[in-house]
């Protein structure tokens, strides 16, 4: 006897949080010791939230960092099952600016959040989905710098 699982759809969003320290592009990501994982900030929207409402609340908490919304880099999707359902999840990202706040201010869903040079946060992403978000983000960056000469 075969069972169907339910599925349902989900959606998250988060961001690429950059800073620019004497010339070198750092990146912001959230590590867990004990799995050795390194992932974006991102999380499920509270009731009532719009997408970037919801990637700004959940990249403060889970970095401690303030940042500014600077454009959209797409999004993600993947399939995840939990508790017999099938889930289809879309997770918006958005370039996001650091504009002030702590590392020491993340809340504990991570052990550790870090700057990394954007090359070395491309390679330590554990998902490659993710570092194709890094690698946008640069590109804009990078677009948006070339204009502004």
């Amino acid at each position: 006897m075969t069972s169907k699982l339910s599925i349902r759809e989900a959606m998250s969003a988060g961001g690429v949080v950059y800073r620019e320290d004497a010339g070198a592009l750092l990146i912001a990501l959230c590590g867990r010791t004990r799995t050795g994982t390194w992932n974006l900030p991102k999380g499920t929207p509270d009731d009532g939230e719009t997408v970037e409402q919801t990637a700004l609340r959940e990249v403060k908490e889970e970095t401690g960092l303030e940042v500014e919304i600077e454009s959209q880099l797409g999004h993600i999707e993947y399939w995840f099952t939990r508790e017999s359902k099938r889930f289809h999840k879309l997770v918006h990202f958005f370039l996001m600016g650091e504009r002030g706040g702590s590392f020491d201010l993340h809340d504990p869903e991570f052990d550790v959040v870090e700057w990394f040079p954007a090359v070395q946060a491309i390679r330590s992403l554990t998902f490659e989905a993710e570092a194709d978000i890094v690698r946008r983000a640069i590109e804009a960056l990078a677009t948006r710098s070339s204009g502004d000469v």
